[in-house]
């Protein structure tokens, strides 16, 4: 075996390792939520997280050390790739094992764009067979569902299972009626697997009713009284919310995500593959995926990277190409007056959202180095911008425009922009959703700082999110206090503070001056969420976030919850 094949070897190797580690962690998920261990499954997501780049780096290391020398050797990295290919040729998660080479390409090289001889650009067939389901037929839906749910090894005691099934039935019955099914449920058909996050456990699958196929989610809590099914979800809306890049990624035992993901593509249309890889938590993999269909979109295309709708921000440079639904973010060359941050900074505040549980409220971010682009892929306005404030960021070099480091979201529509051209109706529950936003935030011990709706965004399901990190705290670093009484009628009207401020301390009465909306929406806001303006909301939950407290947040509305068996007190709408 020479060099180029012992790398080969290496690679695969540290791609085993990874593997075996991944699903070591993620099979614990079932034991975590048998046990109600929430500390448990937080840690759990965490090392999750940190296992890829950890491996990578090791990987590194021992190609480094067969190859000598020789490591910046193109020709032998060419055989290497080839190598490595056969090697993964029959795996069935071979699309995974092919992004973990191109992980370690990338780092050897500190690649500028791409290079087709040492990585694998193109998707290529992956081995493999459907995923494992449970297929129940008949013409009773209760016993369906209760043949679905005993299928799912779910560990616990229900507290009453009987109750549940014919609530979830009523309520499945009543969603196909809106929606003009009423012919009854034929097939409930449900993936082995489950899928646990947080407190959550999640039954993914199918019902057909006739010649109509609609997906199926059954949420299942595990309280401290018992399992219980919180929700049965049969909307593309509804489930695709669960799937979103606004959330952790779920933790469910599989051999490979391919199929999988076809599966999950066939009751979700319009999701992108990316997000459902990622959902998967393989973030990397999805990263490749967004990176491959961008670039097929910017190959059919003409349209060219203009800056996006909003008020510009501050700290970050934002543009987008109107087509495809992400935006860019580069990080500006100096901020103004009155932000105090560094870069530095900012960059990690990005690396506290990655780690954090998003609570459906953080939108997720894919981070990119050294993309490039032909330059007339750019406006005039945009180009010129990126040159005068992001040069740091972008290297504008003859034909080719360099970006060396971007965080690629999905696009959304700015808030002040949204309630700005909804309709009053639209407007006004964009604006309820903003304040139960800010309280979810709290919940997971997040507070946004800078609370202007223009940080703010609304998705395609008209969900409020946040999307502007660089004044991100922890709440619970957070010192909020009531605002002292002038003392003299001078004081009030000074531009300045007539008491002493500290660093970390937070007024909730200055919100108001913030919001930017009145009248109704102003109307309605306060309504919901007066709450937001004292003290007493603010501290009481840093008192439940300091005592160890894992609020639960429900990935689905209100309106869906079914109610049995789940804490009240808990819940937040997620």
């Amino acid at each position: 075996m020479d060099e180029a094949e012992n790398a080969a070897a290496a690679i695969a190797a540290g791609y085993e390792g990874y593997l075996a580690v991944f699903a070591t962690i993620t099979t614990r998920a079932a034991e975590r939520f048998a046990a109600r261990d929430w500390h448990g499954l937080q840690d759990d997501a965490t090392e999750r997280r940190d296992l890829y780049p950890g491996v990578v780096g090791e990987t590194v290391e021992k190609v480094e050390e067969s190859l000598g020398n020789r490591t910046s050797d193109r020709a032998r990295w060419e055989r290497a790739r080839s190598a490595y290919a056969r090697l993964v040729a029959d795996r069935a998660d071979g699309e995974v094992a092919r992004t973990f080479f191109n992980s370690i390409t990338r780092r050897v090289f500190d690649t500028r764009g791409v290079d087709a001889s040492i990585e694998f650009l193109e998707p290529e067939a992956t081995a493999g067979t459907a995923p494992d389901v449970s297929r129940h037929e008949g013409d009773n839906l209760e016993d369906l569902l209760r043949l679905a749910i005993a299928d799912a090894p779910l560990g616990g005691r229900w507290q009453n299972l009987s109750r549940d099934v014919r609530i979830a039935a009523e309520e499945i019955e009543r969603r196909l009626a809106l929606l003009g099914l009423d012919g009854g449920v034929d097939v409930i058909e449900m993936l082995r697997p489950v899928f646990y996050r947080g407190q959550g456990a999640y039954l993914v699958g199918a019902i057909e009713a006739g010649p109509t196929r609609l997906p199926l989610v059954l949420a299942v809590h595990h309280a401290s009284r018992g399992l219980a099914v919180g929700a049965a979800l049969v909307e593309v809306d509804d489930v695709s919310v669960l799937f979103s890049y606004t959330r952790a990624p779920f933790h469910v035992a599989i051999d490979a995500p391919a199929p999988f993901v076809a599966y999950l593509e066939g009751l979700m249309t319009h999701k992108p593959r990316a997000e459902l890889y990622t959902s998967l938590g393989f973030h990397k993999h999805g990263k490749t995926e967004l990176y491959r269909d961008f670039m097929a979109h910017v190959a059919v295309t003409d349209e060219r990277f203009e800056h996006a709708r909003g008020i510009a921000g501050m700290v970050m440079l934002v543009f987008t190409m109107p087509g495809y639904d992400v935006v860019f973010k580069v990080i500006r060359d100096r901020f103004p007056y009155p932000k105090q941050t560094t870069r530095r900074q900012v960059m990690g505040k990005y690396e506290l959202v990655f780690h954090h549980d998003r609570a459906g409220r953080l939108v997720d971010a894919y981070e990119f180095e050294h993309l490039r682009f032909d330059r007339s892929r750019f406006t005039p306005e945009l180009l010129q911008d990126l040159a005068t404030n992001a040069s740091r960021t972008v290297t504008v070099d003859g034909s080719t425009v360099t970006i060396h480091h971007a965080y690629v979201e999905r696009r959304v529509i700015p808030l002040d922009v949204y309630v700005r051209e909804a309709n009053p109706v639209k407007a006004r529950a964009a604006i309820v959703d903003y304040g139960r936003a800010i309280k979810n935030l709290a919940a997971t011990n997040i507070f946004p700082g800078d609370m202007l709706l223009k940080n703010f965004g609304v998705t395609r399901s008209g969900r409020v999110v946040f999307y502007d990190y660089d004044e991100l705290t922890p709440l619970t670093e957070c010192n909020f206090r009531e605002l002292p009484e002038a003392t003299e009628p001078e004081d009030e009207l000074s531009a300045d503070p007539w008491f002493g401020v500290g660093e970390g301390d937070i007024f909730p009465e200055e919100f108001t001056r913030f919001l930017g909306v009145r009248g109704d929406l102003r109307e309605a806001f306060d309504f919901y969420h007066r709450d937001l303006f004292g003290v007493r909301f603010w501290t009481r939950v840093q008192d439940r976030v300091r005592s160890g407290e894992v609020i639960e947040i429900f990935p689905y509305r209100r309106s869906r919850r079914l109610g049995a068996g789940v804490r009240r007190r808990t819940h937040r709408e997620g």
